[in-house]
Order: C-alpha cells, then sequence, then structure tokens
C-alpha cells in the first residue's frame, strides 16, 4: 500500500495502526458501447468529430492493428518478451499522438532503443544473400505479418502528417521504420529455417 495516503496515527491496543486513504483512481475505460460511431463518425482526444474514412482514423486504426499482431506473435512465443511489450507500449502512444496531434514522447530516444535492440539481435545473424521469404516457422511467419502492419501504418502516419506539420516533427515516423527493422530481424531469430527468393530465371 505504498501509493495510499496516511491519513491519520491511531492506537489500539498499544499498537499504533495507520488508516489509510486509497487514491482516486479515474477510469480511463467505463464503457465499451457507446453507440455514438454508429452514423459513420467517431471522435479523437483533439475533440473533434471524423468521419470512419478519415486517414487520422486510418493510422489510428492501423496502429491498433499492429498492436494487436504483436499480441498474436507475443502469446505464440516466449522470445522477446520485454521487447515487444516496449515496442506496444510505445505504439499506444503514437496513437494518443495522432488523436492529439501532439506528443511529449522523445521519440528520437525512443528510436534508439530500437536501434539498440535491432543490432544485438541482428549481431548473431548470418548476412543475406537475397530477401527472405516471409515464413520460416508460425512465429517468424506472425512477425513477418506484424512487420508489414507497421509499414502500413508508417505509410499512413506521412500521408497524415502531410497536412500536419507538428506532428510530422515528433519522431514517430522514423520509429515505426526501426520497429518494421525490428520486427525484420526479429523474425529471422525466429525462424525454424530461412527459404530466399529465387529470382524468375535463377533455377
Amino acid at each position: 500500500m505504498a501509493d495510499a495516503n496516511p491519513v491519520a496515527l491511531v492506537t489500539m491496543h498499544g499498537v499504533d495502526r495507520r488508516r489509510w486513504r486509497r487514491p482516486i483512481v479515474r477510469n480511463r475505460i467505463d464503457r465499451v458501447t457507446t453507440r455514438s460511431g454508429d452514423a459513420g463518425a467517431t471522435s479523437l482526444a483533439d475533440g473533434r468529430r471524423y468521419a470512419k474514412h478519415h486517414i487520422a482514423i486510418e493510422v489510428v486504426g492501423a496502429l491498433d492493428e499492429a498492436n494487436g499482431f504483436l499480441g498474436l506473435l507475443a502469446a505464440g512465443t516466449t522470445e522477446f518478451g520485454e521487447e515487444l511489450a516496449l515496442v506496444q507500449s510505445r505504439l499506444f502512444d503514437a496513437g494518443a499522438a495522432v488523436a492529439t496531434g501532439g506528443s511529449a514522447v522523445d521519440w528520437e530516444a525512443e528510436t534508439g532503443r530500437i536501434e539498440e535492440m535491432t543490432e544485438r539481435l541482428n549481431e548473431s545473424l548470418e548476412p543475406l544473400a537475397e530477401f527472405v521469404l516471409p515464413g520460416g516457422g508460425e512465429a517468424a511467419a506472425r512477425c513477418h505479418v506484424a512487420r508489414t502492419v507497421v509499414r502500413r501504418a508508417e505509410r499512413t502516419f506521412w500521408l497524415l502528417a502531410e497536412d500536419k506539420p507538428a506532428l510530422a516533427k515528433t519522431g514517430i515516423g522514423g520509429w515505426l521504420n526501426r520497429v518494421s527493422d525490428l520486427l525484420f530481424v526479429m523474425a529471422r531469430q525466429l525462424a525454424d529455417e530461412e527459404r530466399l527468393w529465387q529470382p524468375a530465371g535463377t533455377r
């Protein structure tokens, strides 16, 4: 109960006991069904209503989808649990930035963390002579799917950022780019075998 607040000191049978007041914690989500989006529009944290086909909603959706695929990946392997959880949390931060139009996260530092992970995992891998075919086992295949969804999130982010200079300057686009690199290396680490692209006419 280290986060509670002592409000009084009372004596019971010669033993000091504290009464504690628990801190007030406001629920972030208290309702799931709101019906506010049934007509094809939804709200973001900036207070505006957006058509559900608006590019901002596409970006938030792509980030959410990437997070879901990372969760699927994490559920199917015991590898990279801490790294994947970190990326998932930052994906939520990226979605929050899109929803509000800005971010207090140090995305340059976060990008550096991803680069360090990628370099560390890549050290033990053999150099590639050709592109890798997505696959190599279930965990590796899931990782490749997550990688491609992150790539899509990056593309849609830059499309939105064309009209939002403040968002473009956050560094989220570069971070997403590095995350897809990390997932590529993770997929190679998880692969039971690697099959390389054979260009037409080479067999």
